[in-house]
């Protein structure tokens, strides 16, 4: 019972996380139509959303991020701990308990995230909004695709995917 709990903590964490950047991202990114644009922020647009869908959202999050994801709610309902219950979305997320590789990618991400995410917030619109909008499209592809991997875990037997937990 734990260990569901767990599951649902942890899914509707990351959810959550994911789902307010969208709603604030996308509400300065659709405040970028109120300007006027011309051809070459329509193609600055172009390239954000295409480029972000792909490498965010299929490559990043797709191909990666969201089986392990689900991979790891998988592995947490059945071995839920005190900490894991507590923390289970940065469980999900690989802050912890992950291995020693893939926690130290996990925390240079966060940390390059969150710099490029001060530097646009320096940008004046509509060039914070093109990004924005970008970033909004590979978050939802990738919310999409962590949902469909945690049914997939859920719900199949053919889930082949590793929560990459330590070796001790």
């Amino acid at each position: 019972m734990l260990g569901l709990l767990a599951v649902i903590w942890g899914f509707f964490g990351i959810s959550f996380i994911f789902g307010n950047a969208i709603l604030r991202l996308g509400e300065i990114g659709f405040d970028t139509f109120s300007y006027p644009l011309s051809w070459l922020h329509w193609l600055a647009l172009v390239v954000s959303v295409l480029f972000m869908g792909f490498s965010e959202g299929y490559r990043g999050f797709q191909q990666g991020y969201a089986p392990r994801v689900a991979a790891r709610l998988l592995f947490l309902k059945n071995n839920a701990t005190p900490i894991r219950i507590i923390l289970a979305p940065l469980f999900c997320m690989g802050f912890f308990d992950i291995q020693r590789k893939r926690m130290i990618v996990s925390y240079c991400l966060l940390g390059g995230i969150l710099v490029l995410v001060q530097l646009v917030h320096l940008l004046d619109q509509p060039w914070r909004g093109i990004v924005d909008l970008g970033v909004v499209v590979g978050l939802t592809w990738g919310s999409i695709s962590i949902v469909l991997f945690t049914l997939k875990a859920f719900f199949t037997d053919k889930f082949e995917h590793s929560p990459e937990m330590p070796t001790r």
